[in-house]
This record gives structure tokens, C-alpha cells and sequence, in this order.
């Protein structure tokens, strides 16, 4: 049995009751709303991006600061080790952890973040995966350095059409997920997707918030963010990353700013150009974050706008009833 089916199983009727959901695009302004809730309401304040779980990236990433730490419980930051793919799943699991190790029990759980797929798993429930052995993860790595994307795509399409084409050839993580998922049970990635599991917050009770923020507004605090990161030592950040040696293809170091920065730290480019491309990439992934809320959250959702008065929506919810 995997260790999704273990703690799903516990975990299967809603166990987080008034919840508070925070969803918004980097730089919006929702970890600031969440921390404003925790104090107000008491709360614990749950990491739901998936790329401030890893370390090393503390300033790049931008995950909360020392003095932010010390106003609320925070949970989920910078746990797990760049070396390691993590996902969706795995991040499910962990919260199921703090579920049964009474996290939420007394206090409000805030879950806040930009990536939509970790809510949707929160409010939806995710498709159990088997637990993969590391002989099989460490084979199929193997594999896609030896071989490539595309080569393992022609494989999958061989074993398992139907999966193969969903994804491009050039998608490596995802035809090698495919891979192990298929080596390590003899099922298709997609029967298992096909299996929805139990959402972990009672929908009832649950508050769920987006910010939309002005696009102008918007970019200008993503640039200047990014001097800011720089001045912080996001620079030192990306070079004990790149001293860990790891495979370029693994999701923490696809994380923005990374090989903008390495490739000028190579000198491949300048660094004011590095500088300007790490913004452009920002903003990028700002307009797809905002495009992906519009569209996959639904109405339950609260759309939070500029001009909205936040003072109200924020007493209301730290003085509703638990």
C-alpha cells in the first residue's frame, strides 16, 4: 500500500475545518494578507507553492523572512532538498502529516500560495500514485541522461500510447514520471489519475480567496522585488546551488532566476541583461498563474480586485466563528 492510500484513507472526509485558502500570482501581496489572518485569527500559515518547499533558495523563491517566521507558525518552507522532484503528491502527503499530527486542530490552517495544482488537490482530492522504490526512480534518471526526452517518449509511446500522447516529446519530467509510474505497477499513469481521492478540507466551512492584482501594479512590484532579491543575496543563493552539481532538469533548478543568473555567472550573458531576462521570465509566469486562476478555480472562489475593501474582508474572517 502507498503511502497516499495510507493517509488517504485517514484522511478522506474533510479533516481541516474552516480552512482558509490564499491564491494569487508571485508578488500579488497574498502572503502578507495570510500573515495579517494568522495574527488576527490565530492561525498557522501552510506553504502551497511549490517551489519556496525547497531549501538553499530561500531569497530567490522568496519565502518569508525571519521577522514574518517569528509573528505566525509557518509550515512547509524550505523542506525539502533541491536533489529531490517534488510534487504534487508528495506535498499532499505532507500536509496529510500535519493533519494527523494535530496541526490544525486549535488553530485556523491558512494555505497560501501560487501553485493552482496544490490547491485543486486540497479542495478536490488527487489521484492516488503508487509509491515509487528508488531503484526505479534512479533507473528511468539514468535512462533520460542517457537517452534523452524524445527517446524515452518513443519508449512510452511503445508501452503506454495512451499516456505518450498526452506529452510532448520534449517533456522529460513528465515521460519519465510516466515511466516509473508504469515500471513500478504495471498500471498507466492515466488509470491511476483517473481515481480521484477525498479532498482534505471540509468545502463548507472553507473560505477561499484570489487576488487579481492590477497587471501594471503588478509588474513594477515583480522588478523591483527582484533588485531586492538581488541585494538580499539571491546571487550567493544560485552559486551553492550550482556547487550541489545537480541534473539541470530537476524542478529547483528550473526555478526563476536560476539559469538566468548561472548563465551570466558563467559569462554566457551580462548580468543587467541575466537581471532583465529573470524579470521578463517573472512576469511571464505571473500572466500564466493569473490565467490558470481565472480559469480552473471556480465560484466559490472570492475574487479579490484592487480597490476592494480588504480591511472588511479580512475582519470578516478573523472573527468568524470556528
Amino acid at each position: 500500500m502507498s503511502g497516499m492510500e495510507h493517509s488517504g484513507g485517514q484522511a478522506g472526509k474533510g479533516r481541516v475545518k474552516n480552512a482558509i485558502l490564499i491564491a494569487g500570482p508571485t508578488a500579488s501581496g497574498k502572503s502578507a494578507l495570510a500573515l495579517d489572518l494568522a495574527e488576527r485569527r490565530g492561525g498557522v500559515i501552510v506553504n502551497t507553492d511549490s517551489m519556496q518547499g525547497y531549501s538553499v533558495l530561500d531569497v530567490l523563491t522568496a519565502r518569508p523572512e525571519a521577522a514574518d517566521l517569528a509573528r505566525a507558525p509557518h509550515f512547509l518552507y524550505g523542506h525539502v532538498h533541491p536533489a529531490t522532484p517534488y510534487s504534487t503528491g508528495a506535498w499532499l502527503r505532507d500536509v496529510m502529516k500535519l493533519i494527523d499530527d494535530g496541526t490544525f486542530s486549535e488553530r485556523t490552517a491558512i494555505f497560501v500560495g501560487g501553485t493552482g495544482l496544490y490547491f485543486r488537490a486540497l479542495a478536490e482530492g488527487i489521484s492516488e500514485m503508487p509509491d515509487i522504490p528508488q531503484r526505479v526512480r534512479d533507473r528511468w534518471r539514468y535512462e533520460l541522461k542517457e537517452q534523452g526526452a524524445v527517446k524515452l517518449h518513443s519508449l512510452l509511446l511503445r508501452e503506454d500510447s495512451a499516456a505518450a500522447m498526452m506529452l510532448k516529446p520534449t517533456d522529460s519530467q513528465r515521460i519519465v514520471r510516466a515511466l516509473e509510474v508504469l515500471d513500478a505497477s504495471g498500471r498507466s499513469i492515466l488509470e491511476w489519475q483517473a481515481e480521484r481521492g477525498q479532498p482534505l478540507i471540509d468545502r463548507q466551512s472553507a473560505h477561499f480567496l484570489v487576488i487579481e492584482p492590477d497587471r501594471a501594479a503588478l509588474v513594477g512590484r515583480i522588478d523591483k522585488r527582484f533588485d531586492q532579491m538581488l541585494d538580499k543575496g539571491a546571487l550567493d543563493e544560485v552559486k551553492r546551488l550550482a556547487a550541489l552539481g545537480l541534473d539541470p532538469e530537476l524542478p529547483a533548478m528550473k526555478a526563476i532566476g536560476v539559469r538566468e543568473l548561472q548563465a551570466a555567472m558563467a559569462g554566457g550573458i551580462g548580468f543587467p541583461e541575466a537581471i532583465e531576462r529573470a524579470k521578463i521570465a517573472t512576469r511571464q509566469y505571473s500572466k500564466r498563474q493569473t490565467t490558470w486562476f481565472r480559469h480552473q478555480l471556480g465560484p466559490e472562489w472570492l475574487r479579490l480586485h484592487p480597490g476592494d475593501d480588504l480591511e472588511t474582508t479580512i475582519s470578516a474572517l478573523a472573527s468568524d466563528a470556528t
